[in-house]
């Protein structure tokens, strides 16, 4: 009867090992997903601004992080830079041109572990209507069952940089900087 048990269990924690060991997909959590950009302002000053998050989906494979992807929409009327001014001309054709090219969107075509939780991730970013490649350098910082949701989830931090004039939108370059700064958190959670 004990050998019973002991059988049982080794199968159920094998269950659940290769049930982990699946490619897994989460939905971001709006509430817990921040996209800020920063830029230089006439060499005075370092504003940012932040880019609400429409919808995204993470599939993550703990064991070949290669079969990893991420797709995300972010609305152009997101967009938030703390000045209701700014806000306004960013919706404009000089800038992002919201009425033609209302969102902006990242969808990965590589997912590469560098060690230590660490990886490159290697997609096309689409703003203003124009694709480019952006590298972004991603830490997984948790992945395992939420405490308050009681469900799986993961959660990551990102940096990369982009030039802004890349996707055509050039207004008051070079004194306001056409390098882009962002840094992304987020969270995800399978869907319940």
């Amino acid at each position: 009867m004990r050998a019973l048990k002991y059988l049982a269990l080794a199968g159920l924690l094998g269950a659940a090992v290769s049930v982990q060991a699946a490619p897994v997909t989460y939905k971001l959590d709006p509430s817990h997903t921040n996209v800020i950009f920063g830029w230089n302002h006439l060499g005075f000053s370092n504003p940012s601004g932040f880019a609400a998050l429409g919808e995204g989906t993470l599939v993550f494979d703990e064991k070949d992080p290669a079969k990893s992807s991420i797709d995300v929409t972010l609305p152009i009327t997101g967009f938030d830079t703390h000045v209701a001014k700014l806000n306004d001309e960013f919706q404009t054709a000089e800038f992002f041109d919201a009425g033609k090219f209302p969102a902006a969107t990242f969808k990965s075509t590589s997912v590469q572990s560098l060690g230590g939780g660490n990886f490159k991730v290697t997609g096309d970013l689409t703003v203003h209507g124009v694709t480019k490649p952006l590298v972004l350098n991603a830490h997984l910082n948790k992945v395992g069952v939420h405490p308050m949701a009681k469900v799986q989830a993961i959660a990551f931090d990102a940096t990369g940089t982009l030039n802004r004039s890349d996707f055509g939108v050039k207004a008051y370059v070079p004194y306001v900087s056409d390098e882009i700064k962002l840094q992304i958190t987020t969270e995800a959670e399978v869907a319940k």
